[in-house]
């Protein structure tokens, strides 16, 4: 008898910044790595033979809880990826409901007639990761393996050891990430014994903080899933001025030093060098922020710069802010940008809460505010696994 602990990745960039990242190579999150050191416990003392993962970075980088504390070689394997999403990959989930909405509904309910341009469909992820999880367990008879793969692709290929057919791939639910599945193999064939366990989540859960994940209402996935657009300075700069009004009282209590016009020529600088520099975060058909780049300040050091980054009142406090950091990496990360940097006023004790809890560090300090600024980084290249 064969053992097989199938986990999904931890937490990564696409499921945070709600974007599709199929094989899209997105990083694991703070978060995530706190789901690693508690998937590490769980697994603390179980024997583990021989250790597999898909090729992608999340799935190689989760895959380290077991394959470091138990000494054992990490084996690569491409057919253990996840869905490829074609045009789809790394588009914001919120653009998709927009642009595509029979699609992307097909897509949710894993419909077998799901399929955009250059993308796989269900059925042919099924046959590649059970296949690939049944060779596996051929190749290593009366021991134990943890596999390492993807959320989608794990519900595939758990519908194909349960005995579903591809049209009833929906019947199973969604993993959490680093979500833990069972089977045995005997004679090559497989008994699930579970199905996606999070015992040793607790709170670092994923899935626990995205309510909306279970309603019925497309507004609500479109309250929680942003999509985004260029402001139009010619119609927008009174909004653009007011949002940097707003974000400034809302720090220093006062709009004394509010240099708006600075701020506005230089917005309208970037966007003419760049048209999307400038992006309106849209909530379903209503603004909810604004994100703008600077693409040229500090190119050569490998920096995406981020000058102003604001959620609208209405917005703030749901967790929306982090797929204004999404949108800025999917800009810099195809230019060969390593980090994102931005400046943070001392005073903005709620932003450098939410920019520490996503990475960001202090690495200096520059002149503006009133009491000047900190300069804020994070890493966005890919590391060594």
């Amino acid at each position: 008898m064969t053992t097989i602990y199938l986990i999904r990745h931890a937490e990564a960039e696409g499921n945070v910044y709600r974007r599709f990242h199929g094989w899209y190579n997105s990083l694991i999150t703070v978060n995530g790595y706190r789901q690693i050191e508690a998937l590490a416990q769980r697994f603390r003392d179980v024997h583990i033979d021989a250790v597999y993962s898909s090729d992608l970075y999340r799935t190689m980088t989760t895959a380290s809880a077991i394959y470091v504390p138990k000494q054992r070689p990490l084996r690569l394997d491409a057919d253990l990826r996840e869905i490829g999403g074609g045009v789809w990959e790394d588009k914001p989930w919120g653009e998709l409901r927009r642009s595509a909405p029979q699609l992307l509904s097909a897509f949710n309910a894993a419909h077998p007639d799901w399929q955009v341009e250059g993308s796989e469909t269900f059925a042919a992820v099924q046959d590649r990761v059970s296949q690939a999880i049944a060779r596996i367990a051929a190749a290593h008879e009366g021991q134990t393996v943890a596999i390492f793969s993807h959320g989608t692709a794990i519900r595939c290929a758990m519908a194909k050891f349960y005995g579903y057919p591809v049209e009833e791939i929906a019947r199973l639910h969604h993993g959490d990430n680093t979500s833990v599945s069972k089977l045995t193999f005997r004679d090559g064939v497989p008994t699930v014994e579970y199905y996606n366990d999070t015992r040793h989540l607790g709170t670092l859960s994923t899935m626990g903080k995205q309510r909306w994940w279970h309603s019925k209402d497309p507004e609500e996935y479109g309250r929680y899933n942003l999509w985004f657009r260029p402001l139009d300075f010619t119609a927008e700069e009174a909004f653009y001025r007011q949002a940097r009004r707003d974000a400034w009282q809302s720090i220093y209590g006062t709009l004394d030093g509010c240099n708006e016009d600075t701020f506005a020529a230089e917005a309208r600088k970037h966007s003419d060098y760049f048209p999307t520099s400038v992006l309106v975060a849209m909530q379903n058909q209503t603004p909810a922020g604004i994100l703008q780049l600077d693409l040229r300040h500090e190119a050569d050091q490998c920096v995406g710069h981020i000058p102003f980054l604001y959620l609208l009142p209405h917005a703030q406090g749901k967790g929306l802010g982090v797929q204004l950091l999404g949108q800025a990496v999917s800009a810099y990360r195809p230019l060969g940008r390593q980090f994102l940097r931005l400046h943070c006023a001392p005073e903005h004790t709620v932003g450098h809460r939410f920019y520490t809890s996503h990475g960001f560090r202090k690495v200096g300090e520059a002149p503006g505010g009133i009491t000047g600024l900190e300069t804020l980084e994070a890493y966005i290249g890919y590391g060594k696994v």
